[in-house]
């Protein structure tokens, strides 16, 4: 054992103690930030104790302390800070907190100093894959002319994986380029979904009327305004006036959208229960990013009973069951996006048809449920580790 490592724990314990590290929290709004705070919310309601280290948010979540990590904006995201903080003050929360795992939620520069001080301490990380770094710097680059963004951030992904104890990722595609990347030990770990606060049943007449007061068949997008999400491709469906279509959201391409998409309705960031109704009440789902690792968006439109056409690429491979709960076009194609939307709206019939069996494919798939499944990632880890230093003890 090395002077600057932690003393394991020699026999495991029912609480465990978290310390969880993400690139991104509240008021940030996005998959990362939504998978943290459910996170949170099941070690509290588990009787376990846990911190979170981030770029942002309040003083506590969930009943747990949050550190606020130095951070900087990102020049052509300004909402969004990317973190920044020392190893040595890492290594203070660590040692002060003594966590049994230290869990790091979509890693990048964070992350990866996180990562690097619990492998100096000995605790064991378990690193979740949630953002497809080179994906989006792949888009990054065509949109500003950069170069060398993909391959810094393939070779930053790599450093970040190859040192975790588990990593654990949203779909069968995300398994695939982490295994392409050379990133050993992966596993499967889905989101959850509130199939409560998602739900056929908050649909809302009054917004549908006001959406389409000539009873257009209701078309919406709901996520990140920003240009990995291919958003200019939903100029495919302004010219058709059979369809009310409906962007929720916010972001950095806001704007450029409004420009580009003359007459769609912008329905600004919704939370809660308004998000529910704007969900319930869509005719069919939009979703145009090829680059998401899972697509929580397109999850929660399934559990509203709305069929989703999502590109036949990454997350929406696993969650779209094509012809069944929606459909799944070429990437980056907006004529086969359109071609898609134009053959539900045809079919009112085969749309319901589509939502019911997209509700019917939710159920079971419970935050309660997945999050325990991520506690027993958790135990494992330490498991292994422990039984690691009983060999070299």
């Amino acid at each position: 054992m090395t002077v600057t490592e932690l003393p394991l724990r020699t026999a495991p314990t029912d609480r465990l103690r978290v310390l969880v590290v993400s690139e991104s929290f509240l008021p940030q709004i996005n998959g990362v930030t939504n998978s943290v705070r459910r996170v949170l919310e099941h070690l509290a309601a588990e009787g376990h104790e846990a911190e979170l280290v981030a770029p942002t948010g309040p003083a506590t979540y969930a009943g747990f302390p949050i550190t606020r990590a130095r951070s900087a904006s990102l020049w052509f995201y300004r909402d969004f800070r990317i973190g920044l903080e020392t190893r040595r003050r890492l290594r203070s929360v660590m040692q002060r907190f003594r966590p049994d795992v230290v869990h790091v939620a979509s890693p990048a520069t964070l992350g990866y100093q996180a990562v690097r001080v619990a492998a100096e301490l000995g605790i064991p990380t378990v690193a979740i894959y949630q953002t497809d770094l080179v994906g989006f710097a792949q888009r990054y680059e065509q949109k500003y002319g950069l170069s060398g963004g993909a391959r810094a951030m393939a070779a930053l992904t790599r450093k970040i994986h190859l040192q975790v104890d588990r990593t654990l990722v949203p779909s069968t595609a995300s398994l695939t380029q982490l295994d392409q990347l050379g990133v050993p030990r992966t596993m499967l770990w889905p989101r959850g979904v509130d199939v409560e606060g998602f739900h056929p049943s908050r649909i809302d007449r009054e917004l549908r009327r006001r959406l389409a007061p000539g009873g257009q068949v209701i078309v919406g997008y709901v996520g990140r305004l920003a240009a990995e999400k291919e958003l200019p491709l939903l100029i495919h469906l302004t010219r058709d006036d059979r369809y009310a279509l409906v962007v929720v959201g916010g972001g950095p391409e806001e704007q450029r959208l409004r420009g580009l998409l003359p007459g769609a309705h912008f329905l600004g960031v919704l939370h809660g229960e308004e998000l529910g109704a704007a969900y319930a009440s869509l005719d069919v789902f939009v979703h145009t990013g090829r680059h998401e690792t899972f697509c929580q968006s397109a999850q929660e439109a399934l559990a509203s009973g709305v069929p989703v056409v999502a590109p036949r690429s990454g997350g929406p491979v696993d969650i779209v069951n094509d012809g069944v709960t929606g459909l799944l076009y070429r990437p980056g194609d907006g004529e086969d996006l359109r071609r898609s939307v134009d053959f539900l709206a045809e079919d009112p019939v085969l749309r319901r048809t589509m939502g019911r069996s997209a509700r019917i494919a939710v159920q079971g798939r419970s935050w309660t449920a997945i999050n325990q499944r991520l506690i027993d990632h958790y135990r494992e880890v330490i498991d292994d580790r422990l039984g690691r230093f009983r060999l070299t003890a």
